[in-house]
């Protein structure tokens, strides 16, 4: 027992449940903070490259990537009652109920990763017409997208396997596979986009063969952590078979932040055709700020999850105050970061959105809806903690209701409203995001007040 446990490392066996909160938070945190800002800056390569290869080419990347995360997303909401699962039976000391629900849950990821081929071999097309782009944003966005399906089809594995290690204690795998994972895309992007030394010029779709080529080797990282048990958890394929019950709890508790996470995408996808008539260079803007947007969302989705899983390993230890502690601290540490970057993004977004491409026209456009957006990164930050905290410890349904109206019955109708105010034009939409996560803080924030979340136990 005692090599077992000099094998796996301290990462891997470290009490969450007692200690302090603050520095149990980071100690979870900061790896999945990382894991983030690496994303962000893979995103932004692909930005640069995409915007050597012109405007349209941004267009085409920023659109393909919302209709992928809205199949994408979907996959990682049911990953969000896994995580719940797993991290209260952690703090109930119950590992071998914890490796039963991984086992189930890679079950689950399976036939999810059919569907999200098929979805973009059948219908990625008649997507791209019925946003009514034009024919150069669809040639740009149509190879790159049927490829990045199966690049994030293997990428799902990779996710499932490191958030159960990121619910049970072990950020620091996870972050190995997405370091590993980064550098290799990073490095074959633009060899497979420019025909770089002996390999093809593929333009936008080498991109996606790289990210696919990388997700297979970061997969394959996390596999053989958990294969030979060198963290808490351990995955074995023996009586490898579907059990109903649990699987129908998975879906049961993942599936409201599954519905969160695809009306989040659909809603982005409407802003896209309420943006289209615009031009290009407007749908380029959009698409480039929310990538800036990114750069709050990840690190504030890391704390965010950190948070539920240290919030759900002291539920399931029946230790409320913890929990709720957890959740403020992150709030704290996500809003003095997204401060930060918002007083950056504000000062100088010529600066920013130059870096992407010299195109006059772009950049004056794009420098206004940066600034406008960066006005609500705070609210914004504290929305993604709020929302993947509530997720991981399980509560998937407030999430679900407050996006959803807020989305819907705010933030949409209300860019549509704006657009067509003559001194507003397409700014009315950054503004409208503006207002609706300002609302959407408003409303989780009370949902935390009122403390219904705190259900201590298994689930």
């Amino acid at each position: 027992m005692q090599a077992a446990r000099r094998r796996r490392g301290s990462h891997a066996t470290r009490d969450l449940t007692k200690g302090s909160v603050p520095g149990n938070l980071w100690y979870l945190s900061w790896p999945q903070v990382s894991e983030g800002a690496l994303t962000v800056v893979d995103q932004v390569a692909d930005l640069i490259w995409a915007g050597r290869l012109g405007y349209q080419a941004i267009a085409g990347l920023g659109v393909g990537q919302i209709i992928i995360m809205v199949a994408m997303t979907a996959r990682m909401g049911l990953e969000a009652g896994m995580r719940a699962m797993i991290s209260r039976a952690i703090g109930a000391r119950q590992v071998r109920y914890a490796n039963h629900v991984l086992q189930q849950s890679l079950i689950l990821q399976t036939a999810m990763a059919a569907l999200m081929i098929a979805f973009g071999f059948l219908l990625t097309e008649p997507i791209l017409r019925l946003l009514g782009l034009s024919q150069s944003v669809m040639d740009q966005a149509s190879g790159y997208m049927k490829i990045q399906f199966i690049a994030m089809s293997m990428m799902g594995y990779q996710r499932t396997m490191g958030a159960s290690l990121q619910a049970a204690g072990d950020s620091i795998t996870q972050l190995k596979a997405i370091g590993v994972t980064r550098v290799l895309h990073l490095g074959l992007s633009p060899m497979l986009a420019f025909g770089i030394w002996v390999f093809p010029d593929l333009g936008l779709a080498g991109m996606a063969v790289a990210n696919l080529a990388a997700q297979v080797v970061g997969t394959s990282i996390v596999a053989y952590v958990l294969v030979r048990g060198r963290s808490r958890l351990r995955l074995s394929f023996r009586n490898a078979k579907p059990d109903l019950p649990l699987l129908w709890r998975l879906v049961k508790i993942g599936s409201p932040a599954s519905v969160t996470n695809v009306q989040r995408g659909l809603s982005q996808l409407a802003m896209v055709g309420i943006i289209a008539p615009f031009g290009d260079g407007a749908l380029a803007a959009f698409a480039m700020t929310r990538r800036a947007e990114n750069v709050v969302n990840h690190g504030s989705r890391g704390f965010g999850r950190a948070a539920g899983a240290l919030a759900g390993q002291n539920l399931g230890a029946g230790q409320k105050p913890q929990a709720f502690r957890s959740v403020l601290w992150a709030l704290g540490y996500s809003g003095a970061g997204s401060t930060a970057i918002a007083v950056c993004f504000i000062l100088f977004p010529g600066a920013v959105t130059s870096f992407f491409s010299n195109d006059a026209e772009f950049v004056g456009t794009a420098a206004t809806w940066l600034r406008i957006l960066a006005i609500g990164y705070v609210t914004m930050s504290c929305v993604q903690v709020f929302t993947q905290a509530f997720n991981t410890t399980g509560n998937t349904v407030a999430p679900m209701v407050i996006t959803f109206g807020t989305m819907w019955a705010l933030e949409v109708p209300l860019a549509f409203a704006l657009s067509r105010i003559d001194s507003l034009g397409q700014f009315g939409l950054p503004w409208a995001t503006v207002a609706a996560s300002a609302t959407r803080f408003v409303m989780f924030a009370y949902y935390m007040k009122r403390g219904r979340w705190l259900r201590t136990g298994m689930i």
